[in-house]
Parts: C-alpha cells; sequence; structure tokens
C-alpha cells in the first residue's frame, strides 16, 4: 500500500516521539516506525532500566560504606526480584507508547524501514512518502570482527538475564562496562573489565577516572587496560576470553562475557544510499539545522548524528531543533558547547566543559582548582572516601570552563557547573556571598571547591 504523510520518523525512542508528537500537534500527516518494539533505547535498553540497577548497587553501596559507622549488617541484591522491578518500568512502554501514537493520530508501522527514493521508505508491504523523513532510529552494540564475538551478551540482553553468572567478564572500558560491572560486583559476581587501550572512560578526566578505577578496584573489580579482544571461545567451563597484545596475549575464564564496547547508530539496512543520505564513518552527514548535507529532505535526531555524544538529553534537543526546523524552516541551529554528563558507578562520575587535555590542544589559558572532599561533613558522615573534584577556570576571569566531579550527588551538582559554564559565571558568582546554599549538601560544598584557599 501507498500512503503520502508531511513527516514520516523513523524510530520510537526520546528523538522520534518527540519529533512524531509536536509534529502531528502542528496539524501534520505524520507516520512513525520502529523494527524493535516501541520505546527505543532509553527507555528499554539504557536510561531507565539503568537507573533502576544502579540504585540497587547504591543501597548496598550505601550500607557498605557505613559499616563500623552505627551501621552493622549486610544487605543483598536479589536479582531475579530486581530485574522483576526493573520490567514494571519497561513492560509497559511499549504498548502505551504506541497507543499513545494512535490516540493522537499518528499512523504507526512495524518493520524496518529502508529507503526506495529521496522521499520514500518501504516497510514491508507499505510504501511511504513524505515532504520530510527524519532518522531517529537509536544505536546498537558495535559489531565485533572477531572470533567467539556470537558467544558473547549484548549490553541490551544484560539488562534482563534472568539469574546474573558468578564470572563476568565486560569487554570495553567505557561508561556501559563501568556501570554495569558495580551493579554485578554489588550483587555479588567477580567481575573483571578488559580495555583495549590504555586508558578506561577516555573522554573523561584523567585524574577523576583515576579514583573512579580505585573505587572500582576496592570493591573486587579487575580493570584490566591494553587488552584488544582477540576471541571468545566455549570451554568445559564456561567461556574463555582471549585479550592482548598480540605475544602478550592472556585468558580470561568467565560464566558470562557482556559486550561493552561502545555503541553505533542503527542506520546500516536503511539502504541509505537509495535515499541519497551520505554517511561520514561515524554516522550521517549533517549540517548545522540537522539537515542531511545530500538529501534536504532527510533530517537527523539522536544517536545517528556525528556532531554529538550518544545521550539521551541530547536526542532530546535535536528533537527540539528538528521540529523547530521542520516548523519554521530551518531557522535553528545546534549548539552543543555544554553537555554535562555522568556515569551511575558507585561512586558516580560527572563532567561538563573543557577538559585539560581540550584546553590545551585549544589554547585556552586556564587555571586548575582540584581536590579532595572525603574529609567534608557531606561525605564524612556517610562513609564516603572516593571524593574529589578538578575546576579549570579562565586564567584571567575566573570563568568556570569545566568541572569534572567524583562522589554522591554529583550526578545533580554536574547540572549547576553546566549552567555556569553556559551563562558565563565565574567563581566569585559560585560562592556563599552570591549564593546561601542550602547546608549540609553537596552543592553547599561547591563554594569549596570554587575558592579552595578559603575553606572553612
Amino acid at each position: 500500500m501507498e500512503r503520502e504523510y508531511d513527516v514520516v520518523v523513523i524510530g520510537t525512542g526520546v528523538a522520534g516521539s518527540d519529533i512524531a508528537w509536536h509534529c502531528r500537534k502542528a496539524g501534520m500527516q505524520v507516520a512513525i516506525a520502529d523494527c524493535r518494539d516501541y520505546g527505543g533505547t532509553c527507555a528499554l535498553r539504557g536510561c531507565v532500566p539503568k537507573k533502576v540497577l544502579a540504585g540497587a548497587a547504591a543501597a548496598v553501596a550505601r550500607v557498605r560504606d557505613q559499616q563500623g559507622n552505627g551501621i552493622r549488617g549486610e544487605v543483598a541484591i536479589d536479582w531475579p526480584r530486581l530485574v522483576a522491578f526493573e520490567r514494571t518500568f519497561t513492560d509497559p512502554v511499549p504498548q502505551r507508547r504506541e497507543g499513545g501514537f494512535r490516540k493522537a493520530g499518528i499512523h504507526t508501522y512495524h518493520g524496518l524501514a529502508r529507503f526506495v527514493g529521496p522521499d520514500r521508505v518501504a516497510i514491508g508491504d507499505d510504501t511511504l512518502t513524505a515532504r520530510q523523513i527524519v532518522i531517529a532510529a537509536g544505536a546498537h552494540p558495535r559489531p565485533l570482527d572477531v572470533p567467539g564475538a556470537d558467544l558473547m551478551t549484548s549490553s541490551d540482553d544484560f539488562f534482563y538475564i534472568e539469574a546474573l553468572p558468578e564470572r563476568i567478564v565486560f569487554v570495553g572500558g567505557g561508561y556501559i562496562s563501568f556501570e554495569f560491572a558495580h551493579v554485578a560486583a554489588a550483587a555479588g559476581s567477580a567481575v573483571t573489565i578488559l580495555q583495549r587501550s590504555g586508558r578506561v572512560l577516555s573522554g573523561f578526566d584523567p585524574d577523576i577516572v583515576d579514583r573512579l578505577v580505585l573505587a572500582s578496584e576496592e570493591i573486587g573489580i579487575d580493570v584490566q587496560v591494553n587488552m584488544p579482544l582477540l576471541s571468545v571461545e566455549r570451554n568445559a567451563a564456561g567461556l574463555r576470553v582471549r585479550a592482548g597484545r598480540e605475544g602478550e596475549a592472556k585468558t580470561f575464564d568467565a560464566d558470562m562475557i557482556v559486550h561493552g564496547a561502545g555503541r553505533v547508530p542503527a542506520i546500516e539496512d536503511l539502504d541509505l544510499a537509495a535515499g541519497n543520505v551520505e554517511t561520514n564513518g561515524r554516522g550521517i552527514a549533517v549540517d548545522n539545522h540537522l539537515r542531511s548535507v545530500s538529501n534536504p529532505a532527510v533530517y537527523v535526531a539522536g544517536d545517528a548524528n556525528p556532531t554529538t555524544p550518544q545521550l539521551t538529553p541530547v536526542a532530546v534537543v535535536d528533537a527540539h531543533i528538528v521540529v523547530d526546523n521542520i516548523l519554521g524552516g530551518n531557522a535553528r541551529v545546534a549548539d552543543y558547547s555544554v553537555v554535562p554528563s555522568a556515569v551511575f558507578t558507585t561512586p558516580p562520575l560527572a563532567s561538563v566543559g573543557l577538559t585539560e587535555e581540550a584546553a590545551k590542544k585549544k589554547g585556552i589559558p586556564y587555571v586548575v582548582n582540584a581536590g579532595d572532599l572525603s574529609g567534608r561533613l557531606t561525605n564524612r558522615s556517610i562513609g564516603q572516601r572516593h571524593v574529589g573534584y578538578k575546576l579549570l577556570l579562565d586564567g584571567d576571569s575566573h570563568r568556570i570552563l569545566g568541572a569534572h566531579l567524583i562522589g554522591p550527588h554529583v550526578e545533580e551538582v554536574i547540572n549547576i557547573f553546566a549552567l555556569a559554564i553556559r551563562h558565563n559565571l565565574t567563581a566569585d558568582d559560585l560562592t556563599l556571598d552570591a549564593i546561601p546554599w542550602a547546608y549540609p549538601s553537596s552543592t553547599y560544598d561547591i563554594i569549596h571547591m570554587v575558592h579552595p584557599l578559603t575553606r572553612k
């Protein structure tokens, strides 16, 4: 069947859903399609289930850290019941999401979408023509070209495993592996992380990452660097990973091997060439309006946008930009200069703005405020030992350029620094004289970060 629409959206995650709903609200004829369950990565295979698992790990860590300080007794994760609780968040999403679309008058399609022309996509036996086509198809684990890769458990599937095995190896040293590793360790598994290069969490400040690695090792996580994956094989005892430089390879035995080595845009099956949609190795080549550089009928939002990190809030921003440009004639450009991010480990790690490495590359003069906050009341009272910060300030004005934090609640505190960077605030703008921060609180500790020499 052939149908005509104003907008066809490929993908039902946060970006695709926002675009479909807003365009329909503006009176457009809209269709949306997905080859997987409706809901997208964040709701089904990312942020939402991750937060549930991380919350359980944080509860265990809180009790562990308080042992001997008036708290006694152990707590444990009941994995099957935790996963059942997690599913109360994820299971209702597909039906609820699709029902919302239909109620709004958005036509829904199931199946793999592929271009059959610059303004046409085919989904099964249906061919949809549209004035604008939006690609918001999300991402999936990066294909790994090593023998035995099919024996690995994907990061998508880790959320729903029925029983947690005793020994788990996570391949990749990014945020996916670290977050899952902390959950698994809290649940009692023996955990190893294998990172192909010499640095884990390479997008974050190395000094702050070192603190997280120490915290990870103290709870039994074995972090191995310079361990590129060579092969995976099954043996009598379970699975065996071979990793390392040729001639120096090591083997690691496990009951489960989890692929945490990054994600790539889910665009390889869209037949982009048939739609005259150029790619650039990281995603779809777009202009500042998030429009394909080769096909003006196509917009991109979320993980297929190669100019941004793969983060849910960024995908939402992309969606708003795309909607404004579809409705308003390409008047809005993308700006990703301030994007806070967090790693939901125990303790969590967070970052926004420039790292020292980036500042040096750009030739920006800066000074560093860095230190340890484990002795502060907010942290010592709950047994937190791995708490630190590094701030980059403009060398002349002391304007905030970057913030890199580890410790309790830093996933919240980092947003204060993001606002400071966005609005060109200086260290003086964040002192107690400027804002009487609530005390005792993690945000109050900001004054000890921006002016460490005035600590009391």
